[in-house]
C-alpha cells in the first residue's frame, strides 16, 4: 500500500469549534462583499506591485487636494487603503490554513480512495467471498466506460460484403 500521509481524526466538539471560529470570523467582518464572477473578471485589481502606488497617490492627494474633483472622496480611498491592508494578513492567514485544509482533504482522501480501490482488487482476485458477487459487481460499475453510440446496423452491415 502508499505511503500513509495522514492519520487522524477530528472529534465533533473539536470540528464544532472549528466551525464556531469559522462563523465567528465571519461576524467580526460583516462588510465582507461577495463578487459576481464578471466581477471579477472585470474589476481592477491591487496587487503587492501596486500597493506603493497607491499608497503614494494617496500621499499626493492628501498634500495637494486643489486639483482633485470636488466629487473625489479622499476620506473613502483613505478607508478602502486601510481596510485592504487590515485585511492583507488575515488573507495570508487563511489562504495558508485553506491550503493546509485542502492538501490534508487530498491526501486523506488519496489514501482511502487506494484502500478502497485495494479492497476492490482482493475481493475480485479472492474466489472467496461468498455472498459478495453483487457488492463487487457495483463497486465494478464504477469503473465500466459507457460506450459510444453504437453505429446503426445497417451501416455496419453494408460494410462486410
Amino acid at each position: 500500500m502508499a505511503e500513509n500521509r495522514i492519520s487522524a481524526t477530528l472529534a465533533p466538539a473539536d470540528r464544532e469549534a472549528v466551525m464556531q471560529a469559522i462563523a465567528t470570523i465571519r461576524e467580526k467582518l460583516p462588510f465582507l462583499i461577495d463578487l459576481t464572477t464578471e466581477d471579477r473578471r472585470t474589476i481592477v485589481k491591487m496587487g503587492d506591485k501596486s500597493r506603493a502606488f497607491v499608497s503614494k497617490a494617496l500621499e499626493v492627494a492628501t498634500q495637494n487636494p486643489n486639483f482633485l474633483p470636488r466629487y473625489f472622496d479622499l476620506e473613502e480611498m483613505r478607508r478602502d487603503l486601510e481596510i485592504y491592508e487590515d485585511l492583507y494578513p488575515v488573507l495570508l492567514s487563511l489562504t495558508q490554513l485553506q491550503e493546509l485544509v485542502d492538501d490534508t482533504c487530498i491526501a486523506a482522501g488519496s489514501e482511502a480512495y487506494a484502500a478502497a480501490l485495494a479492497i476492490y482488487n482482493y475481493a475480485k482476485a479472492s474466489g472467496d467471498v461468498t455472498g459478495l458477487d453483487a457488492v463487487i459487481d457495483e463497486m465494478g460499475r464504477r469503473f465500466s466506460r459507457r460506450s459510444k453510440k453504437k453505429k446503426p446496423e445497417a451501416a455496419a452491415s453494408s460494410s462486410i460484403k
